[in-house]
């Protein structure tokens, strides 16, 4: 599908020429598809902006967004803290996000996605909702987050409906009995933009919810690698098998994946080959399936083993007692490293027994040896924890 084609499915007339680049900063959904669509008729480069960006965001938008012309490839710029933080956009086009689509259709089956969305069209995960049903003829319903919390929940769905969600909304929704039977509703409903914990998991099992847990970023379009409700009912966990349209490999330990969906590049860099080294580590199962095993330069050597951080907030996330963790390493001259957990600042001090109960499965050298309530919980301005600012943080208490 070329630019003017989706111009077209999105019911935008084609002006180009008009303006040299195009930033779509609307928080409310009907406003940001009617720019966004606008947008693409008249060409130039389109950047998808947070409203919430603040002043120095801002200007770094500016100065990125006047390095690069404009092309055929690669216009269109979702924001990504790439693999090394700060402001990036990562290059996709009319392409690479069919690619995505026709993927996505193949490996669920679904011919017309519909798709109720309450996550933000800025982010990679509520923009592909939006797209997967423009591209494939199907319906999209924008939905404000705030209302499913509430209760004020959409009493029409489409045939085969998805939905996406974070884990933190999952886990707020599975508490509310309308809220579930809602969700029993859904064809699918897709959890991802941070770690699950096997807890929450298994009471959305015990609940009959057709999860889908998968792999993805916004340099591959979303979604790279899933798991069918089916097989999550059936017990399955991890992040599932690639999509049809990209190929997933392990080297060196990281996780590799190529394909049709992978970006250009981040601007204003433009590159061919599309391949891209995540920066996860990761292994494939017997079946293909991907597991996650952490990020590269997030494993801790403690006493000369490894640990995952993500491996012990999963299982800190379990016992119910943080309301958001993360797990670091900090230099220790006995030790090398030692594995330090840190939270918000709550109103409660987490129960020990609880927490230790959470842990019992885990080896005692990937047990934290200090929790450290923080004033000020470090996120970027995609909503990711920065576990640099952390450490940061933690070395100078």
């Amino acid at each position: 599908m070329e630019r003017h084609d989706l111009a077209a499915r999105l019911g935008a007339a084609v002006t180009a020429g008009a303006q040299p680049f195009h930033a779509i900063e609307e928080r409310d959904p009907a406003r940001f598809m009617k720019a966004f669509a606008r947008a693409v008729g008249q060409g130039g480069n389109i950047f998808l902006t947070d409203p919430s960006w603040k002043a120095a965001e801002r200007a770094a938008l500016a100065r990125i967004a006047a390095c690069g012309p404009e092309g055929d490839s690669g216009w269109l710029m979702i924001p990504s803290g790439g693999s090394s933080g700060g402001l990036k956009f990562a290059r996709h086009d009319s392409r690479s996000i069919v690619a995505a689509v026709d993927g996505f259709r193949a490996h669920f089956g679904i011919d017309r996605v519909n798709s109720v969305g309450v996550l933000p069209l800025h982010h990679v995960s509520g923009f592909m909702a939006w797209m997967r049903s423009v591209c494939s003829g199907g319906e999209y319903v924008p939905w404000a987050w705030k209302d499913v919390e509430a209760g004020n929940l959409p009493g029409h769905l489409p045939p085969d409906c998805c939905l996406s969600l974070v884990p933190t909304q999952l886990q707020r929704l599975l508490k509310s009995p309308g809220a579930v039977a809602w969700l029993r509703r859904f064809r699918a409903i897709f959890l991802g933009g941070a770690p699950s914990w096997m807890s929450m998991l298994d009471e959305a099992s015990r609940l009959e919810l057709p999860i889908s847990l998968g792999f993805g970023a916004t340099e591959t379009a979303a979604m790279a690698a899933a798991m069918t409700p089916e097989q999550f009912l059936g017990g399955a966990r991890g992040c599932g098998r690639p999509l049809p349209h990209v190929r997933i490999e392990i080297v060196d330990d990281g996780v590799r994946i190529s394909g049709r969906s992978v970006f250009r590049g981040y601007f204003p860099d433009l590159r061919q080959d599309q391949v891209w080294d995540t920066g996860d580590l990761g292994r494939l199962e017997a079946d293909g399936s991907l597991v996650i095993l952490g990020r590269a330069d997030d494993v801790i050597m403690s006493g000369g083993k490894k640990v995952w951080p993500l491996e012990v907030e999963q299982a800190l996330r379990a016992s119910g007692e943080f309301e958001d963790v993360a797990v670091v390493g900090l230099p220790d001259p006995d030790w090398g490293q030692i594995v330090v957990a840190c939270h918000p600042r709550a109103s409660h001090t987490p129960r020990r027994e609880l927490v230790d109960a959470a842990l019992s499965g885990l080896a005692t050298y990937k047990h934290p040896k200090r929790y450290l309530p923080i004033e000020a919980w470090p996120r970027s301005a995609h909503g990711k924890i920065s576990r640099r600012e952390l450490v940061r943080i933690v070395s100078e208490s």
